[in-house]
């Protein structure tokens, strides 16, 4: 198993929500070991994020890179939301999600 976590003076709690939140992307898309999962937190520029937002990239080999984020700070993701933008990555589409309901929610 493959994870990358990027972010300069990372600290403890950080990387320990990154890895919880891979083990759960692993889990909820069935992912093989040769698959990687990279989670890390950027600045959004949409003030519905509150300023951060989650991205997760699924990368298997021969396939294309699939994306999700969830318009939160990492440290705020809760496992229902990461399920609900991990969706369309379930139903094998190259797909972003933004963790929002259609009504614009956060989920």
């Amino acid at each position: 198993m493959r994870l990358f976590m990027r972010r300069r003076g990372e600290a403890g709690p950080a990387r320990d929500a990154a890895r919880a939140l891979a083990d759960l992307v692993r889990d909820t898309l069935a992912l093989e070991p040769e698959a990687t999962v990279s989670v890390s937190e950027i600045s959004c520029g949409d003030p519905a994020c509150g300023g951060s937002e989650t991205v997760v990239l699924v990368m298997r080999p021969g396939e294309r890179t699939q994306a999700a984020k969830v318009l939160m700070p990492m440290a705020q993701v809760t496992p229902e939301a990461l399920v609900a933008a991990l969706k369309p990555l379930m139903a094998g589409e190259a797909a972003v999600s933004t963790g929002l309901s259609p009504h614009g929610e956060k989920v």
